[in-house]
């Protein structure tokens, strides 16, 4: 049986949702939720993105902080920036958009986000968590496109516990946290990836 999944209907009542508790917590505490978006550089794919996602958070309510810095922007200069980020009290996360540069080490600059501020769930803290911490934990930070595929999957109806699922990639950012979330609804997972023998 198939089953059409409506993205952008999920993506909508998704964002209702959040406006409805970002106004909540604002009207508790006066202040809107910071987000620091970092990119360097000007790689056309990046720059959609961040116009995409910096669009999303406006419309919920959360305070976007933009930081776009030049191609020659050196990797020192950039965990000063992060460094100072870390610090400041408007900021509630961090999100460096990838790719950086082939001059900077992204895994550096990424283990320089605190954990707590971590909107990617990138740093090697979250990663970890996500192995052993339940999805119900408050605290998690998880990577943002393998959350919202499970959100998704859930969103069908369909009880994951017992099924067989494949995800096709390992990579940090997608393939490994998909796994990882998959497991947690006791989905039995392969991992399939470019040197699978078939």
């Amino acid at each position: 049986m198939t089953k059409l999944i409506n993205g952008k209907e999920i993506a909508q009542n998704l964002r209702n949702e959040l406006k409805k508790e970002i106004e909540s917590l604002q009207t508790k505490t006066g202040k809107a939720p910071g987000l620091a978006v970092v990119q360097v550089g000007n790689v056309a794919a990046s720059s959609v993105y961040v116009k995409a996602k910096t669009k999303s958070a406006k419309e919920v309510g959360i305070e976007v902080i933009d930081h776009h810095l030049n191609e020659e922007t050196s990797e020192e200069e950039l965990l000063q920036l992060v460094m100072t980020l870390n610090n400041q009290e408007n900021v509630n996360g961090i999100l460096v958009q990838l790719p950086l540069p082939s001059h900077i080490n992204e895994q550096i600059i990424l283990d320089s986000i605190h954990p707590n501020k971590d909107a990617d769930g990138f740093h090697p803290l979250n990663v970890g968590k996500l192995s052993i911490a339940s999805t119900n934990d408050e605290n998690l930070l998880i990577p943002c496109t393998p959350y919202g595929c499970l959100i998704m999957l859930k969103g069908l109806g369909i009880n994951l516990s017992g099924k067989d699922a494949i995800v096709i990639g390992r990579s940090n950012i997608v393939g490994k946290p998909m796994a990882q979330l998959l497991l947690k609804e006791s989905c039995t997972v392969t991992v399939a990836h470019s040197k699978l023998k078939i």
